[in-house]
């Protein structure tokens, strides 16, 4: 792990702390310890996220524990002095006085995965993800290593299968029987695809997750690849996650110098060589077969299941899709068994869920927690509270997510309780509001992003998106038609049916529960005076657009 000495400054470098200067800042501290002459007792290390954002620059000190924020190059030389000569805490800056673990409610860590340790963010803001070295001090490959000298593939799918780990992705689909279908395809090669598309506005952990341990998912995807018999792997990633590419790229080179990755691995005859492939940024694409349409070079547009993806995927053979976080849950699970991942989220939902949390909330960030939470237990004892009025409403899972009321406020977020009640856990990320944020206007502009961002394979969501994204206008306008309500259900509820892929049809989720949870809000939008005009060339010719549905 880290190397010893009295102590290190762990400087957070992601793509929102490189925009607030977190290299320059670096730099300065280095300079500030040499001229202080204390460079033999104070390393600074280059990690991934601590976990806040919106924060500047956020670094920690370890063993210590402090993390501090908001870091300018003006504030250095006194908090080198204060912290490191004087030997106390700089309290100007002083965000928390745990880093990493500890029941400081103020902490970006699990209170509840303490005694076991996290497991997706186990490593992030503790190492520097660009040295291999400090991976393998901290446990790095090891899980591989077993895998491959100690364990058959159906081992190992059947320790995956046995822990209970269900896609990190939003569909929540078993991990473990998702690999036995590409085991069993007969036809070869396979190929292992890492969804990190993450296109879902609002989400980004899994680039934190890349920025911060990009070797723990390249071991989870060569893990992946043994189980089933695939040599070929490829990160599907979006352009915009430039940081991640960069270190991405560095951990795979450094993994075949090793012979980690590539051929004749810990002298084996398993041979898995990963290749990373930059994606577009279209929304569709984080779909799987848009993902593989992508990939093979024609146009981002789902395709028609079945034929599923482990039957014929990339270039009409048998591939694996999983997600960033799914695969960087893998190697703990093979190290530490499938009774040890149980011990932590619910009997039905086992392990932790890496969130971004933001909104009107005191301590916006990056939190990996058990899964069946509350959503109450993150806003007060993880985001610190509301930071301005009253909690409103939730967005659970991005613009495609469905819209919790207070009501929800004490529910189990795991896939099976959601489910009860109709509802979706989502891709991971956590939008909180208060009472000033008004819902017409909220579902104007998630409205406005679908119509945007749809493919326009299925005429249904390249239409449906629109009249809808015109409807909440009119509401936002108080302008709506008398039967305005009825008729956004109707289609929300066509959409959800017929709309030609996953991502279509969760355009019904926000609308749906918004209609459900705030509907009197809503109706307040409704002109009960306003008739539909008639469809007439006159008025067609002006530029009137009538609703798909509801004409009357």
């Amino acid at each position: 792990m880290l190397k010893k000495s009295i102590a290190q400054i762990l400087v957070g470098i992601d793509s929102n702390s490189v925009l607030s200067g977190a290299r320059k800042i670096k730099t300065r501290i280095i300079t500030e310890i040499n001229k202080q002459g204390i460079s033999d007792q104070v390393q600074v290390i280059e990690t991934g996220s601590i976990g806040p954002i919106n924060e500047g620059v956020v670094i920690g000190i370890y063993p210590s524990g402090e993390i501090y924020a908001n870091m300018t190059e003006d504030v250095i030389e006194e908090f080198i002095r204060e912290r490191f000569i004087k030997g106390r805490p700089y309290k100007k800056l002083l965000l928390s006085k745990k880093l990493s673990t500890g029941v400081d409610t103020t902490t970006y860590d699990s209170r509840k995965t303490q005694h076991y340790g996290r497991i997706v963010l186990e490593n992030c803001g503790k190492i520097n993800p660009e040295d291999i070295e400090e991976y393998i001090g901290a446990d790095g490959y090891e899980a591989l290593g077993t895998a491959l000298e100690e364990k058959t593939p159906e081992g190992i799918i059947k320790t995956v299968k046995d822990s209970g780990l269900v896609g990190r992705g939003g569909a929540g689909f078993p991990t473990g029987l998702k690999w036995s279908f590409a085991k069993a395809a007969k036809e070869s090669p396979k190929y292992i695809i890492c969804n990190a598309d993450e296109g879902e506005p609002g989400t980004f952990k899994d680039r934190l997750i890349m920025e911060g341990d990009p070797h723990k998912v390249l071991e989870g995807m060569a893990i992946c690849g043994y189980a089933i018999g695939a040599n070929t792997a490829y990160i599907y990633i979006r352009g915009e996650y430039q940081l991640s590419i960069q270190r991405l790229t560095k951990a795979i080179k450094d993994a075949e110098k090793l012979g980690l990755l590539g051929k004749n691995i810990f002298g084996t005859d398993f041979n898995f060589n990963v290749k990373i492939k930059i994606g577009a940024g279209s929304y569709v694409c984080g779909e799987e077969t848009a993902l593989l349409n992508s990939m093979e070079g024609l146009r981002g547009e789902p395709r028609l299941k079945p034929p599923f993806p482990a039957e014929s995927g990339f270039l009409s053979k048998p591939t694996n899709v999983n997600n960033v976080e799914t695969f960087a849950n893998i190697a703990p699970i093979i190290l530490n068994g499938s009774e040890w991942f149980k011990k932590v989220g619910t009997e039905s939902t086992p392990g932790t869920k890496v969130y971004t949390i933001l909104g009107h909330i005191k301590r916006p960030g990056l939190i990996e927690v058990p899964m069946g939470i509350t959503l109450r237990e993150i806003i007060y004892d993880y985001a610190g509270g509301m930071s301005s009025g009253k909690f409103k409403m939730a967005q659970i899972g991005g613009t495609a997510g469905d819209i919790f009321s207070s009501k929800l406020l004490d529910v189990p977020l795991e896939y099976q309780e959601l489910q009860k009640l109709g509802h979706n856990l989502g891709s991971g990320a956590i939008l909180i509001m208060n009472e000033t944020v008004s819902i017409a206007n909220f579902l104007t502009c998630c409205m406005k992003f679908f119509v945007h961002e749809s493919c326009g394979k299925c005429s249904v969501c390249r239409i449906g998106t629109r009249q809808m994204y015109e409807a909440f206008k009119r509401l936002e306008k108080k302008e709506a038609y008398f039967d305005e309500l009825e008729t956004i259900k109707e289609l929300a509820g066509e959409l959800k049916l017929t709309a030609f892929c996953p991502l279509g049809q969760s355009v019904a989720s926000p609308v749906l529960s918004a209609l459900k949870y705030f509907g009197k809000e809503l109706v307040q939008g409704v002109n009960p005076d306003k008739k539909h005009e008639p469809v007439t060339r006159e008025n067609m010719n002006r530029g009137f657009k009538p609703l798909v549905y509801g004409n009357k």
